[in-house]
């Protein structure tokens, strides 16, 4: 087939959705099929090139005036830019990520074409108010206008999908959009496998994600600094965002400056390694429809500790390969921290628990579940394959 992905999100400011569909582009292109990916450009300049196999067209992008980090899409040059890249390509489908300006334009413009849309939603409000500061203010009305304009966005698609059926949940209580499925983002458990019995001094505990208000790091490294030094753990952060240089400050505040370790955006061999040499992985964020770091560390083998909120209670299952915490109750946090600190043959029985469940989320039965997708949306028949099983393992989980 020939299938074109689409995203406003874009690698070089690490996201899960980003990185999603880099693994969704480079898995379909392995299986044979012609696979387009556009997103925008981080010099601002469009052009195209080459990776893995995936023909990859960077669209005209500006910096958001709120966010030195992002860049976004023009609405004036990515709709022509959208239509010459179509027309390029020549796709059976289409398939976005997103509902801002990219997304927009090549919904828009596919189905003036009479192209299949397939619409996937990664976003809540969450992810978008702390980046507009007028928005923090009214984030109810906020997030009511955000559902409002995803929904005239994503109504026009032949079918949406969601990484869970949390987010699924999420999606039809907020807006009138049919029914949309749930289809993981996805693991590797090749590459994402545990280290081997080797033991790591110290003990480490190790966040990966963006350093924005909605992860609330800001509460890990509070709930850290209740974890007697005597236990040895440091904390790794994993990530970049604008909450930087608070959060460093604050773990000076502290007295964490030397148990906590700010690594930054890190490539792709160091995350890897990151995972492996963790003693406990943490996540207290509550805007996640799924959380690939999560999941990610769940295949190395991590035990873990994360809020229980959205979907990460479809990864992390209470007393099996972590605990859940209530959003903001530190003392709880550190406590579960400071258990699994303490007791070795535990994190090893949760850890296995947590490579146990990843196994229900593998790459290969997400690539196997869009093919089926893009067949019926496109008309074209199923391409062959060598084990269908494992779209039935996907969607049973």
């Amino acid at each position: 087939m020939r299938i074109l992905l689409g995203a406003d999100q874009y690698p070089e400011y690490i996201n899960g959705a980003a990185t999603f569909t880099a693994r969704l582009a480079g898995g379909l292109a392995a299986r044979g099929h012609t696979v387009d990916l556009v997103w925008p450009s981080v010099d601002g300049r469009p052009h195209y090139g080459f990776d893995a196999g995936v023909r990859v067209h960077r669209v005209s992008s500006l910096r958001l005036p709120t966010s030195a980090a992002i860049r976004t899409s023009t609405p004036w040059a990515v709709s022509r830019e959208v239509r010459a890249i179509l027309g390029f390509a020549r796709p059976d489908v289409v398939h976005v990520q997103s509902h801002f300006a990219l997304g927009r334009a090549l919904v828009r413009s596919a189905k003036a074409a009479g192209l299949p849309v397939l619409a996937t939603n990664h976003f809540m409000p969450e992810n978008l108010t702390h980046h507009v500061p007028l928005l923090r203010h009214a984030s109810r009305p906020a997030a009511r206008a955000a559902w409002n304009d995803l929904a005239r966005v994503y109504r026009a698609a032949d079918a949406i999908t969601a990484p869970t059926e949390r987010a699924v949940q999420l999606l039809a209580a907020a807006t009138d959009l049919p029914r949309a499925e749930a289809v993981s983002c996805g693991i590797d458990l090749d590459r994402f496998r545990p280290a081997g019995p080797a033991s790591v001094e110290p003990a480490t505990l190790l966040f990966v994600g963006r350093l924005e208000q909605e992860k609330h790091v800001d509460d890990l490294l509070r709930a850290f600094a209740r974890v007697p030094v005597t236990q040895g753990a440091r904390l790794e952060v994993v990530g970049m965002g604008s909450q930087r240089a608070e959060l460093e400050a604050l773990a000076r505040q502290l007295a964490l400056a030397g148990r906590v370790l700010f690594r930054g955006a890190v490539s792709d061999d160091e995350l890897l390694r990151a995972y492996q040499r963790a003693t406990v992985f943490v996540m207290p964020g509550t805007a996640e429809l799924q959380s690939l770091a999560t999941l990610e560390a769940m295949a190395a083998g991590c035990p873990v500790v994360a809020a229980d909120a959205m979907a990460l209670p479809h990864l992390v299952g209470h007393g099996d390969n972590g605990y859940l915490v209530r959003p903001g109750d530190l003392p709880g946090l550190a406590d579960a921290l400071g258990a699994l600190l303490a007791d070795a043959p535990l994190r090893r029985r949760m850890g296995a628990a947590s490579r146990a469940r990843a196994a229900r989320h593998q790459l290969t039965a997400t690539l196997t579940a869009f093919e089926d997708r893009y067949a019926a949306l496109s008309g074209l028949p199923l391409p062959t394959r060598v084990a269908p099983a494992d779209a039935e393992l996907l969607l049973a989980s």
